[in-house]
C-alpha cells in the first residue's frame, strides 16, 4: 500500500477507455487527493492474473475495476444477441470473475467495483425485459446480485451503483458516437457522478464520514416561527402538502439515527418554547430522545455549534449543519470551515430528497454500536448531569458502576474493531489504518498481542469502544495501538488499558513497557493523557515507559472481566 504526498495511489483497470475518469479523479480537489495510473486498455483478465505487471508497482492502495458485462462475461454477449443460454452457466462465469477479483484483494487496501449496466438506449425486450430467463435487464440484475454476493465475503471489496450515475447523468449518459470514436461508453456526466461516489467511498473507508447533523428548528424541522405563532399553529402534518413534507423530513432525519448518525439542535429561540413544541405537537415525528444535545438560545450559531460539539467530544469535521436561512449558513461556513454546510432548498418539499442525496455519511460497515449510538450519547448526557450533582469526580466515577469486558480479536468483533481502528482520531496513539484481513494477519504473529474492550455502566452499554495492542521485542512490550472512543474518554478507561498491558507484561516476565504517541493534528487528547499519566517520559526517545517491577493498579471505580 502506498500514499504519495498524502495522495491515495489508485490503479484503474478497465475494458474501455478510462482516461476521462482518470483525469477527473486526479484533478478533483475534494478529499482525498489521488495519484492515478491505468492498466493497459482492455487487458482486465491478464492484469488481474499477472500481479508482476508493471502497473502493479508499487502496490496501489486502491484498485477500481470497471468493466462492460458483455466483454467480461461471454455468455452475456449471447444474451444481447437474443440467443438461448443457461442462466446457471452464465452465473458460473460471474463466479469465476469474482474469484479473480478476490485474488487481488491482498495486493491493495481497497477494491472498488462499479456494477454492470445496460446502455440507456437499449430497451432489450421492452415489456418482457424483466423475464428471468431471457430479459436483458433481469439477467443483468441477477449477475450484479451474484457478483455482490460472491464479493461480500472479502471485507475490502465494495460494489458501487453505476445505475445511479447513469440515471443522474440523464438520457444521453451513453452516447454511441463516443464509443465508435474513442471506445468511451459514457459521457462525462457519468464520470463526474462516479468521481463523487468514489471519493465518498474513500472518505468513509478512511474514517472521514460525517457523524452528526445539527439542525435548525423554525422553517427547517417544521414550518413557521414557533415563538411568534405558537406550536399549535406550526405547519406540520395535516392535509397540507408542505406539512406532509416536514413530516417526511423528520422521519428521514430519525431514520439516519439507525445508521449511527447523531442529531443535535442549534436554534435561535426561547428554549422552553421550542422544547414545548417538540414535546407537545401531536404531529411531531421526532422527539427529544432522538437528539443527543441542543443549544437553543439567542447566541451566535457558530458559537453554539462549537460548544455543543465540545460537550459531545466530537470534532468539527464530523458535523453537517442544516439551516433554511442562507445568512446563517454563510456565517457557519465562514466561521467553521471544517463543518459541512450543504446548500438547502427554499422549498420544504425538496428537503427529503436533498437530505437523502448527501454523500457525506458513507461508511464501509454498519455495526450494532452504530444503530445504538444515539442511546449511548443520551445515556452520556445523564451521566454528565449526575456528575454535576456529585461533589467529586471520584464519587461520580464510583456511582457509574463501570464494567469493562476484555476480549481477544475474533470473528464476532473483527468488523467493529476494524471500524474503531480506522475512524478514531483523538484518543489514538499511532493512528495506523488496517483492513480486517491485515489486522487479523498482524494478530496472528506470535510476538503481537491485541485486546478489545467493551464498556458498560448502570446507564447502558457503550459497546466495543477500546483497543490496546503491543509487540513483544527484546523483553519489552511496545505499545502499538492505544485507541478509545471519545464517548467514554475521561472515565478511567485509559488507565485500565495501561493496567491491562502492564499486567500482561508482568505475567510474561517482560521487563518494560514503552509507549510512543505519534503527534498528529487531531490526537491531542492522547498526547495529554500520556503527559498526565504516571508512565515516565524519556525525552531522548519521546516515549513513555514503565518498569514491570512496579505494579500499575486497576482504578478502584472499574470492574474488569476477561472473556
Amino acid at each position: 500500500m502506498m500514499v504519495t504526498d498524502n495522495k491515495i495511489n489508485c490503479l484503474l483497470i478497465s475494458d474501455f477507455t478510462i482516461d476521462n475518469l482518470s483525469g477527473l479523479l486526479a484533478n478533483d480537489s475534494d478529499f482525498p487527493l489521488m495519484d492515478i495510473r491505468s492498466a493497459p486498455f482492455d487487458q482486465v483478465i491478464p492484469t488481474l492474473l499477472d500481479k508482476s505487471s508493471p502497473c502493479w508497482k508499487p502496490n496501489p492502495e486502491c484498485v477500481l475495476i470497471w468493466t462492460r458485462p458483455e466483454r467480461i462475461i461471454k455468455s452475456y454477449q449471447r444474451v444481447l444477441e437474443y440467443e438461448e443460454i443457461s442462466v446457471l452457466e452464465l452465473l458460473k462465469e460471474v463466479d469465476k470473475f469474482a474469484s479473480l477479483i478476490c485474488g487481488i484483494a491482498e495486493q491493495c487496501k481497497i477494491v472498488l467495483i462499479p456494477s454492470w449496466t445496460l446502455p440507456t438506449f437499449n430497451r432489450g425486450l421492452g415489456m418482457t425485459d424483466m423475464n428471468p430467463v431471457s430479459g436483458l435487464e433481469n439477467i443483468l440484475i441477477q449477475m450484479n446480485l451474484r457478483l455482490s454476493e460472491r464479493l461480500s465475503s472479502t471485507s475490502n471489496i465494495f460494489m458501487l451503483n453505476t445505475q445511479r450515475w447513469i440515471f443522474n447523468a440523464g438520457k444521453f449518459a451513453c452516447n454511441p458516437k463516443l464509443w465508435y470514436m474513442g471506445k468511451i461508453p459514457f459521457n462525462n456526466n457519468v464520470f463526474q457522478e462516479a468521481v463523487a461516489d468514489i471519493k465518498a467511498a474513500l472518505r468513509g473507508i478512511h474514517g472521514q464520514s460525517r457523524k452528526m447533523i445539527i439542525t435548525d428548528l423554525d422553517d427547517t424541522l417544521w414550518g413557521g416561527i414557533v415563538g411568534e405563532e405558537g406550536y399549535q399553529n406550526l405547519i406540520l402534518g395535516g392535509h397540507n402538502p408542505v406539512g406532509e413534507a416536514y413530516i417526511d423530513y423528520q422521519k428521514a432525519l430519525k431514520s439516519l439515527t439507525k445508521r449511527g448518525i447523531l442529531l443535535g439542535i442549534v436554534s435561535k429561540n426561547n428554549e422552553d418554547t421550542a422544547l414545548e413544541a417538540i414535546n407537545k405537537h401531536p404531529e411531531m415525528k421526532i422527539s427529544l430522545d432522538d437528539f443527543v444535545g441542543w443549544k437553543i438560545n439567542w447566541n451566535d450559531k457558530a458559537q453554539n455549534i462549537c460548544e455543543l460539539v465540545e460537550e459531545l467530544n466530537l470534532g468539527l469535521q464530523s458535523i453537517v449543519f442544516i439551516d433554511d436561512n442562507p445568512v446563517e449558513r454563510d456565517r457557519v461556513r465562514a466561521a467553521l470551515p471544517e463543518i459541512y454546510v450543504p446548500d438547502w432548498p427554499a422549498d420544504p418539499m425538496l428537503y427529503v430528497s436533498t437530505l437523502q442525496s448527501l454523500n457525506c455519511f458513507d461508511k464501509p460497515t454498519h455495526s450494532d454500536e452504530d444503530a445504538a449510538r444515539t442511546n449511548m450519547y443520551k445515556a452520556d448526557r445523564i451521566r454528565k448531569n449526575l456528575k454535576q450533582s456529585l461533589t467529586s469526580v471520584e464519587d461520580w466515577l464510583k456511582s457509574l458502576e463501570i464494567k469493562i469486558q476484555v476480549e481477544s480479536l475474533n470473528k464476532i468483533n473483527i468488523e467493529r474493531t476494524t471500524q474503531l481502528l480506522n475512524k478514531t482520531n483523538q484518543m489514538n496513539m499511532s493512528t495506523r489504518r488496517l483492513t480486517e484481513s491485515e489486522l487479523l494477519k498482524w494478530t496472528e504473529q506470535k510476538q503481537n498481542r491485541l485486546w478489545v474492550l467493551r464498556v458498560s455502566d448502570k446507564f447502558g452499554d457503550s459497546g466495543l469502544t477500546g483497543i490496546v495492542s503491543c509487540e513483544i521485542k527484546n523483553q519489552e512490550a511496545i505499545v502499538v495501538d492505544f485507541i478509545l472512543s471519545c464517548r467514554v474518554m475521561g472515565r478511567k478507561i485509559e488507565e485500565t488499558m495501561l493496567h491491562i498491558i502492564t499486567d500482561f507484561a508482568q505475567s510474561e516476565g517482560l521487563s518494560k513497557i514503552t509507549a510512543t504517541p505519534i503527534k498528529t493534528e487531531k490526537n491531542r487528547p492522547c498526547q495529554e493523557f500520556f503527559k498526565k499519566s504516571i508512565f515516565i517520559f524519556d525525552p531522548n526517545t519521546n516515549s513513555y515507559n514503565w518498569e514491570t517491577d512496579k505494579t500499575y493498579s486497576l482504578p478502584e471505580c472499574i470492574t474488569l472481566q476477561y472473556k
